[in-house]
Formats: structure tokens, sequence, C-alpha cells
């Protein structure tokens, strides 16, 4: 029962149509106890002693009682419907709710297609339970009882004889929850890492063609199904085992109910009607019992599932606001940003930084120039604080970030990160994302800044055009320049580059960095690039190797001395440089040649 307590937060505020379902439910139950008792009268007092005038006005009570039956149990299912749509309504909110506060910590180990199953089938399975599974475990309880009752009003030792089988029943239905459980909760993980191997071939689809690697996808989908599908032989097997077994009990209390109760009435110890009469009500009880195992079913699978939510639902959130966060005046903010002896290191990892100090004045530009894994983008992941510092501070205007409001501090960063994610909308909803309430205009200046408005206009739509999922139908290039337009339009006061012009040819590089000059103006940069063309006019380089600051300085300085950064320019300008050095070979022969 803790999976139900601790999700008393989501249907305890409906608790209106909660106990308006098992309110009507019972009374459906209750009325469905008054055919025994009118069997009897029939039996006993009509027909027994002649009086078939009273017929009609039994078959007009069984009418009427039908359609009131009737109508409690529209109104159950109407109630319970709308109990569990609500409660799966605010479950689901909740959960997209907690994936958002989630930090990068947990995304980077978290896998899409578990986290649909999570969204989907879990739900429903919760959504079913609580819109009816659990009033019809109460109804089972009244039916038992109630239905007990009436039978201990008629006989009570052959009440008593009869049930002899239910504990036995009970004992096998309590050993088929033991045992089925554990059996849905690895169906539900099967099912998840089913969903995640059609999730990551759908991504990577154009990879496995690429590759011409489907045979190893079918092969590995098929591996995954066949998991799956040897839990639902399982489960079946179970089911199997302990169904039959459970009918076979159930059917001999009404077996030894015919023979007790039929020598009962033979020695006139038990009226006909009575005896009618009990054998309905016997199954009053039986039904339920019977049905026990697929109440529990609906139980486990309900409880594997509402495991498997709130086990979403506690998860940490590692990166949160502080007490009293200081939220950012949006005026007042310069853009001085300060790394302090930053060490961090990413869990269960060494360490991706150690003794990392970087002074950004405001309006200056920061170049971040190393090979990949020197811990370039995770300097800008800790200034975003996608992560929090193992060690030292980083402060924005004097102030700890991590004492600033998250969503306030990252309001003032606009980053274009190598790796372009656009959303399947419309090309004017990718270029505003950052900003609401943008005009027209201001969104073709950010797209004429970012060289991306000639090839928008050229589209059947324009700006209204929907581009795919991630962003498929547009080049890298196109789609990078669009998330370019993006950082324009929100006006940051700090810039982050993570080689943001990768995917574009020089000549359109040269055309986007006159944009930028525009738009790093006034505000504090940091651009990481593997082309030092893209760092020349920084205003400190800073060279990373393995997590530590190799070399700091301008351009014309770096260059000037041995380390990384000369020989990253050499390698990079080598043919230029050999073009450049035949050229003064030639010259120096030419003038030797005219001097002889």
């Amino acid at each position: 029962m803790d999976v139900l307590k601790r999700l008393k937060a989501f249907y305890m505020p409906e608790r209106k149509k909660l106990f308006a379902s098992i309110f009507f439910l019972m009374c459906a139950t209750a009325l469905g106890l008054v055919y025994p008792n009118l069997l009897r009268y029939l039996i006993d007092e009509v027909i027994t002693p002649g009086r078939f005038d009273q017929v009609p006005m039994l078959a007009l009570a069984v009418v009427g009682i039908i359609s009131l039956k009737a109508l409690n149990q529209f109104l159950h299912g109407f109630f319970g419907g709308r109990l569990g749509n609500q409660v799966a309504y605010s479950m689901r909110n909740a959960l997209y709710s907690k994936l958002q506060q989630l930090s990068f910590q947990y995304y980077d180990r978290a896998k899409t297609g578990d986290l649909m199953s999570r969204l989907t089938a879990d739900l429903e399975a919760i959504r079913n339970f609580v819109g009816f599974g659990f009033a019809q475990i109460l109804n089972m309880i009244l039916m038992v009882v109630f239905g007990g009752i009436m039978m201990l009003s008629i006989h009570w030792q052959l009440t008593l004889f009869t049930l002899l089988t239910i504990p036995l029943l009970g004992y096998l239905a309590i050993r088929f929850e033991r045992h089925i459980h554990p059996a849905f909760r690895e169906m539900r993980q099967a099912m998840s890492n089913l969903t995640t191997a059609v999730q990551e071939n759908i991504t990577g689809v154009r990879t496995v063609k690429s590759y011409a690697r489907e045979d190893h996808e079918v092969s590995k989908f098929s591996i995954r199904s066949e998991a799956y599908q040897s839990n639902q032989v399982g489960a079946a097997a179970i089911w199997a085992r302990y169904f039959p077994t459970m009918e076979l009990v159930a059917n001999m209390s009404a077996v030894i109910l015919l023979i007790a109760g039929g020598l009962l009435v033979i020695q006139k110890s038990l009226l006909l009607g009575e005896f009618v009469a009990f054998f309905s009500l016997i199954w009053f009880i039986i039904g339920p019992m019977w049905g026990l195992g697929f109440h529990i079913n609906n139980y486990t699978q309900f409880k594997a599932s509402g495991e498997r939510v709130l086990g979403l639902l506690d998860e940490h959130v590692h990166i949160k606001n502080e007490k009293d966060a200081i939220l950012l005046d949006e005026s007042l903010v310069k853009g001085h940003v300060k790394f302090n002896d930053i060490v961090f290191h990413y869990p269960d990892k060494s360490p991706a930084l150690t003794n990392i100090d970087i002074d950004a004045a405001p309006g200056s530009v920061i170049g971040l120039l190393g090979a990949t894994g020197s811990g370039k983008s995770t300097i800008i992941q800790l200034l975003m604080r996608a992560y929090d510092v193992k060690k030292g501070s980083i402060t924005l205007d004097g102030i700890d970030i991590r004492q600033l409001d998250v969503s306030s501090l990252r309001r003032q960063i606009a980053p274009v990160f190598q790796e372009t994610f656009l959303f399947s909308a419309s090309i004017r909803d990718n270029i505003s994302y950052g900003a609401a309430g943008i005009s027209e205009e201001e969104i073709v200046k950010a797209a004429k800044l970012a060289k991306a408005h000639e090839f928008i206009m050229e589209m059947p739509q324009g700006y209204d055009t929907v581009v795919g999922e991630r962003g498929m139908g547009l080049s890298g290039g196109q789609k990078q320049r669009i998330a370019i337009a993006r950082a324009f339009i929100k006006n940051p006061r700090i810039l982050i580059l993570d080689d943001a012009t990768s995917a574009v040819d020089m000549e359109t590089e040269q055309e986007i960095q006159a944009g930028f000059k525009q738009l790093m103006a006034g505000r504090t940069t940091f651009i990481i690039a593997h082309r030092i063309s893209s760092l020349k006019h920084a205003d400190e380089i800073i060279v990373l190797d393995g997590g530590h600051i190799a070399q700091r300085g301008k351009h014309e300085q770096l260059i000037s001395e041995p380390g990384l950064y000369r020989e990253t320019y050499n390698i990079q300008y080598a043919d230029f440089l050999n073009d450049e050095a035949a050229l003064v070979g030639s010259d120096s022969a030419r003038r030797r040649s005219m001097t002889s």
C-alpha cells in the first residue's frame, strides 16, 4: 500500500470523484443483493402457495431494480473515468515538470525510451487502477461481507460448511501476487528497453543506413523483443499455473453447497427458495474471490508502474535555487565573469578541470582553444550552471552564481552550440524561442545578421516553413545560422559561441563573424573554436590541455612563443606557410639570377 500512500497527493484532490465512484458502485452492489431475496420470495411466498397474482408486481420490481442498478453502474463508470483521467493528467504534468527541473547530470545517464515508457504505459496502468481498480477491490470486499451476512441470516451452519475452501482460495491469491509482481516489474523494464531501441534506431536512422547496418539493428531489436516476449510468456505461465487451481477451489464451494444444501432441502431443514437464494448468494463470495487474481494482476501492474513513476519523481535535482536566491535585474547586469581556482570532475571520473582562473571583464572576448576533452565545453557548462563546481567559485558581477536564481542567470546567457538543435516548429518560432513577444521586424533583423534571411525566403513558406524533427530538411550550415539568429534575438549580456561556425564554409564564416561583431559589442563573449581564425580578435585566448591552462594571452603573443597554440597555428596554416615560403624562395632565386 506504500505506493498508494505516496500517490495520495495526486488522487486526494479528486477525492469527491473517488468517493462518488465508490458510493455508486456500492449502491449497484447492494441492489444486486436484492435478486436472491426476490428469488426466495418468488419461490417460497408466490409459487409454492400459488399466489400468482403477485408475479407482475415482482416483474416490475425486477425491472426497476435493474434500471436503478444500471444507473448506478453508469455513474460509477462516469466518476471513475473522470477520476482516473484527472489523476493521470496531474501526474503527467508533474512528471514533465520534473523532467524540466532535472539537471544535466541526470540526462547524462537517462534513456529516452525509458522516460517515454514511464510517461505513457506506466501512467496508463496507474490511471486504470486509480479510476476503477481500487473501487473494484473495495467492492469485492463489500460483496463478500454483505453476501456472507445474508447467507448467515438464512442458515449459518450451511454458510460455514460451504465456505471451507475460501481460506485456501485467499492463500492461492496471495501466492499468485507474490509471483506475478516481480514478473510485471521485469516486463515493464523489458518494454522500456524495447522502446529505447526503437527510439535510438529512429533517431540514428541516417547513420544506420549510411553504414548499411539494417540487419544488425534488426538483430539487436529482435534480442530485446525476445526478452520482452520471454517476460510475457513467464507471466502467462504463472497465470496458467494459478488460475485453473483457483477456479477448481472456487467451484468446490458450489459443489459442497449443492450436496449439503440439497440434503437439507430433502430433510425439510431448508426451504427450496432459501436454497435457490443461497446458491445465488454463494457467487457473491466465490465470484470476487475467483476474480481476486484479476484484481491482484491490476494492482501489481499499478504497483510496478507506480514504483517507476515515483522513482522519477523522487530523482534528486542536483542544480536548484538556494533559499532566497537572487533575481538579477537585467538592466543592471554588466557581465563581469570570474572563474576563481575552479576544480571540477564529472561523477565517477577523473578531474575535468583543475585550477582554472579566468577574469572576463564586461564586454571582453575570451577565446578557448584545446584538443577534444581538454575542458573547453565544461567551462561553459559550469558558467551556465549545468553542473556545480567542486572547488572554487564562479561569479557574475561579484556574486557567486550559486546564489543566483538559475533561470535568472540563464536568461543573461545566449549559447550557440556546436550541435544545433531545432524544434519541430516554424523557422519563426525557432528563432524567437529564447525571447517572448518579439516582433516580425526583430526576427528578420536577427536572421539577416546571421546570414539566414536569404535561404529562408527561398523556402515555399518563408519564415512560416515548418522544419522537420531536430531540424531535418535543413543543411548543417542552415540549422546553425538559425541557431545563431536565435542567439542574436535574445540580446544577452553573455554570449557563448561553442564552435558556432563549424558547419559553415569559410566565406559564410567571414560574413557571420561580421554579424557577431555587432552582437558582441558591449557583451561578454566566450568563444570555443578549433579554427584560430575565429579567435584572432579575442581579448584573451586560453589554451587548455587536459583540464589545465597551458597558455594564455593574445594571438600575437601566443604565436610568437613555443607551445600548443603555435603548433595548432602551424598545422592549420601549413599549406599557406609552405606556399609563402616557396614564393619567398622563388623571389630570392630570381634576384640571384638577375644579379649574376
